[in-house]
């Protein structure tokens, strides 16, 4: 079970699930986070797309800018994790 579940997180989540719109998406987040936690969620997910692309640290670290410790923090994630970066990359493949 995730060290994150609780009632609180659960109706993070189903607030998550009810918008409709990459618009949508983009008014909730600018009021939930700041512009720089949606900036480093992003680059995560473009880190992790380039992993599993066969990169290296050194190319994903020229493309995008992120530290080693971040781009080697993804890789563990896509390696160990719960399995969520490769679900929403297969999904977003097969778009």
């Amino acid at each position: 079970m995730s060290k994150l579940k609780n009632k609180e997180t659960d109706r993070l989540f189903e607030a998550l699930m009810r918008l409709e719109t990459v618009d949508e998406f983009y008014e909730f987040f600018e009021d939930l986070c700041t512009v720089k936690e949606i900036k480093d969620m992003s680059q995560r997910l473009q880190v992790a797309t380039l992993l599993r692309q066969g990169k290296s640290y050194q190319k994903v670290s020229e493309i995008t800018s992120v530290s080693s410790a971040t781009i080697s923090r993804v890789k563990r994630c896509l390696d160990y994790g719960t399995g969520g970066y490769g679900k929403v990359l297969d999904r977003m493949e097969e778009k």
